[in-house]
């Protein structure tokens, strides 16, 4: 009956999943030295991210990696449902400090990034690029009852690639380009001459599709500067953010985010889980590992560096041990990194205090 059916989704929208957590595999009794450190490149915050993201630089990366809706920590939701919810303040915050040169790099299982990739399109952010951490057999090393789970065991995670969206009069770049040209009355056919190309700028530069190119710099230049002598004058300036003067070359590049891939990597990364001294423990407890979701550095490295220049700003919202704060200083990076949780503050802070390689 519809009447029933109502209510049971009310019921469901209503109710709010769990976020009792399993408990960490550790629990330090002793408190954090401080809730504030920093070396003057790197700022390690104890509490909400929500309550720093103000006081911190721009960034041009932000690593996150959060709740997952597994139950992984205190505060986690208990499935993927609730992330939404959970992630909208934060990728609000993130949005309001974002510049066009910002690259995040979004962790999370494949239900879960799925879930909150609406919340990131709807704030600004920009899909690029979904890449497959695959852990290997060693992750599960046999020790699973697929006859019970009823699927293939699963030894991967994602790490999303988005840019922050950059606007012009509240247009896209692709839709501001083809409204310039358009607007200065040139046919488009024109564009190739203006680029001294048969017909790449009309097939790549002007497309509005998803074949799409952003114009090179250099090709922007000479685009701008033709519409400017050969275009209505009445519409003059054409290409212009402030109304005064076309954009220049360096304007331009300011408004896409870095990205240099490493010879030889594609989106799957074979990586095998964390072991040996790279998997933090803490002394005297059994050999216990501080944290079920630590991220490899050399991952965390990998994307800081495809998508910064050595001084830019790092920002990482969910410390845990503050893995991607400890690969941006490792390069060279400045990072600000915020913790909720007292008993991660103190084993990352650890990392740095005592210049650990891991």
């Amino acid at each position: 009956m519809p009447e029933i059916e109502n209510m049971l989704v009310e019921q469901q929208k209503n109710t709010p999943t769990s976020t009792v957590g399993r408990g960490k595999a550790i629990t330090l009794t002793s408190t954090p030295p401080t809730n504030h450190w920093t070396d003057g490149n790197v700022m390690l915050c104890l509490g909400d991210s929500l309550d720093h993201y103000k006081n911190w630089s721009v960034p041009n990366v932000i690593v996150s990696d959060g709740a997952y809706g597994i139950l992984g920590f205190e505060g986690d939701t208990s499935d993927h449902s609730d992330l939404p919810s959970w992630y909208e303040p934060h990728v609000r915050a993130w949005s309001e400090q974002a510049t066009a040169q910002t690259t995040l790099w979004f962790w999370n299982s494949e239900i879960g990034w799925a879930v909150v990739h609406p919340v990131l399109e709807r704030y600004g952010w920009r899909y690029v690029n979904a890449n497959v951490w695959n852990k290997g057999k060693a992750h599960v090393a046999g020790n699973v009852n697929t006859a019970k789970i009823r699927r293939f065991p699963v030894v991967t995670e994602m790490c999303v690639q988005y840019v922050f969206e950059p606007r012009i009069d509240n247009l896209t770049l692709q839709r501001w380009l083809y409204r310039e040209w358009k607007r200065s009355g040139l046919a488009m056919r024109k564009a190739n001459e203006a680029c001294g190309v048969v017909d790449a700028a009309t097939r790549k530069y002007f497309d509005q599709g998803h074949l799409w190119y952003y114009p090179p710099p250099e090709m922007f230049v000479k685009i701008a500067q033709y519409a400017n002598d050969h275009g209505m004058p009445e519409g003059r300036p054409y290409f212009s953010k402030n109304g005064i003067r076309p954009m220049s070359l360096e304007e331009w590049a300011a408004m896409r985010s870095t990205f240099n891939c490493p010879m030889g990597v594609n989106n799957v990364w074979e990586r095998n889980p964390l072991k040996g001294q790279e998997r933090i423990k803490v002394s005297g407890l059994n050999g216990k590992a501080a944290h079920l979701n630590q991220k490899p550095l050399d991952l965390m490295r990998m994307i800081i560096e495809a998508s910064s220049d050595e001084g830019d700003v790092v920002w990482e919202p969910f410390g845990g041990l503050f893995s991607a704060s400890k690969a941006a200083k490792l390069i060279g990076r400045k990072a600000f990194a915020g913790e909720i949780d007292p008993t991660y503050f103190q084993i990352g802070l650890n990392r740095f205090q005592n210049n650990e390689l891991f």
